[in-house]
């Protein structure tokens, strides 16, 4: 069995030309023709080069890996149960799902409260996420969690100013950060502002604590979607030289004349903007969390990607050493505006094993009485049961799931609802539920009343992030009520079991025929 589809993909907008008949190691066509357009990637790629390294189009899209990894959140199965209750009475009366809570607290001395154990994670200057940024952000802050406002975000603002190589102003990081403030509810979640090598150089932390009033800050090590820097694509010349001058690596070089020219002809219409790779050591690593206390930081994150066993092993250890609020370690396959499409898919350790080490490094240190920041698996989580399945694989350490591209979805769907409501267009799948926001949106009714006449100023991007969300939240508590969980500190690694005995020994969760043995044994006998 291939786990990888090669040399076609909607995501690089690529097909093969005999797609019956597919050499399966190379995904060639089988029969590769004289006279063919190049339709394939190896096709395309002869005539536009390294622009079929990245999905396509950018800034309108966000793009994920298609590979099949042999184990997923699939491979393992809820253990619902008809006996007892953990966390309320066991009274058919009093122990329905809406007696069931999922808020939860994050953080060193637990502050930071959360009312969904869901968190946005970091987003930040690709197009698709600016242009959804007040969605994401006021649906964050109103469904009371986490939104992080991802890397680049200052240095890529063409309105930033910037004296002696820091950061005194950003309108771009001003107006995501006001948007979620403005919006937070009775203290629930905080904003947090990612870095990485360029921000930390620019002092965007710093400027964030300082001038903005944010108290969360996250070191960025990685992400699950690529193992190098982030990128985006630049169309305009002026704006491609300016980030040039502010550090960044721009291909083609901008003050070559010779680009200059193929650019103003056409011979291509976007460069890229590249961040440099981050060096992680312990020693740095620990004096660049005192920097971020000392500037103020109330909360210190750090995000981790998809890398080797060692540096997981790194993350987990330098995270309790520092004594850090919450570690995200976020696994393959990716969920981005923009990342080399090929090492999306080809690169990394697949979410299931990477939770599965997560857990067990966590459970080391744990019993030698180590602290242990609070942990957050993200890698490609959009649905309750697998909330469910991922706070089950880490418990008791993972306390919430980070969550990106299906919230930005849950976004742009709003937002396009809303402007076809605007525009009269409304298209015959939706219209069936009304032809208005109230009428559509089945939360607006309580939106309308919490919020009276602001409601008005909520953007409909914001309205489908709080919807999405309410639907996570029944479904997670319905799951945690069959399980007869009525809070989220009781689930634990035996409300799950694995389908397979390869998923049992990856994951050191038990596999489904032998869950209860000893208790089925007793039962039994008796």
């Amino acid at each position: 069995m291939s786990y990888t589809k090669l040399n076609r993909s909607a995501a690089t907008l690529t097909k093969n030309r005999t797609e019956g008949s597919i050499s399966p190691f190379s995904g060639m066509c089988v029969t590769c023709v004289d006279g063919c357009i190049g339709m394939c990637e190896i096709g395309k790629s002869a005539y536009r080069g390294a622009e079929v390294l990245y999905p396509q189009p950018f800034g309108i899209i966000t793009a994920a890996s298609e590979k099949d990894y042999p184990y997923d959140l699939s491979h393992f199965s809820i253990m619902g149960t008809a006996a007892g209750a953990y966390g309320c009475e066991a009274d058919s009366d009093k122990a329905t799902f809406e007696k069931v809570t999922i808020e939860t607290k994050i953080g060193r001395d637990k502050s930071i409260k959360l009312k969904v154990p869901f968190v946005l994670g970091g987003m930040g200057s690709t197009n698709v996420a600016k242009q959804n940024w007040d969605g994401l952000a006021i649906g964050a802050a109103i469904s009371g969690t986490i939104l992080t406002v991802g890397e680049n975000v200052c240095g890529m603002d063409d309105d930033s100013e910037i004296k002696n190589g820091r950061i005194v102003r950003s309108k771009d990081l001003e107006t995501r950060v006001g948007l979620y403030k403005n919006w937070q509810t009775d203290g629930y979640g905080t904003v947090v502002v990612q870095a990485n090598v360029e921000d930390t150089r620019l002092g965007v932390q710093e400027y964030a604590i300082n001038k903005l009033g944010v108290q969360a800050v996250e070191l960025k090590w990685g992400q699950g979607a690529k193992d190098i820097g982030g990128e985006v694509k630049i169309k305009s010349l002026k704006k491609a030289q300016e980030l040039r001058k502010r550090g960044y690596i721009v291909l083609p070089d901008p003050e070559d004349p010779n680009v200059i020219a193929a650019f103003e002809k056409g011979s291509f219409k976007e460069f890229e903007r590249h961040s440099r790779l981050g060096m992680v050591e312990e020693e740095s690593f620990m004096k660049r969390v005192e920097e971020l206390r000392k500037a103020g930081a109330k909360y210190v994150f750090l995000k981790t990607g998809a890398y080797r066993p060692a540096d997981l092993a790194r993350a987990v250890k330098y995270a309790s050493k520092a004594k850090l609020d919450m570690l995200t370690v976020d696994g393959a396959g990716g969920g981005t505006g923009m990342s080399p499409w090929r090492m999306m898919n080809e690169w990394g350790i697949p979410s299931v094993e990477l939770w599965s080490l997560t857990y067990q490094y966590a459970h080391q240190l744990a019993k030698k009485g180590e602290y242990l920041p609070d942990i957050v698996f993200a890698g490609g989580i959009t649905f309750e049961d697998q909330i469910f399945k991922a706070l089950a694989l880490g418990a008791p350490y993972v306390k919430a799931v980070g969550m990106a591209r299906s919230p930005l979805a849950a976004a742009m769907v709003g937002k396009t609802i809303g402007k076809r409501i605007q525009e009269g267009q409304i298209p015959v799948y939706v219209e069936r539920f009304g032809s208005s926001v109230e009428e559509i949106f089945v939360t607006a009714p309580e939106l309308k009343k919490k919020y009276a006449k602001k409601f008005a100023e909520l953007p409909p991007g914001a309205i489908g992030v709080y919807s999405y969300f309410r639907r996570l939240s029944q479904g997670l508590r319905q799951l945690m009520a069959g399980n007869r969980k009525f809070a989220l500190s009781y689930i634990t690694r035996n409300d799950i079991a694995t389908l397979t005995k390869d998923a049992a020994s990856i994951s050191g969760i038990s596999y489904v025929l032998d869950v209860d043995k000893d208790e089925v044994a007793k039962i039994l006998k008796g």
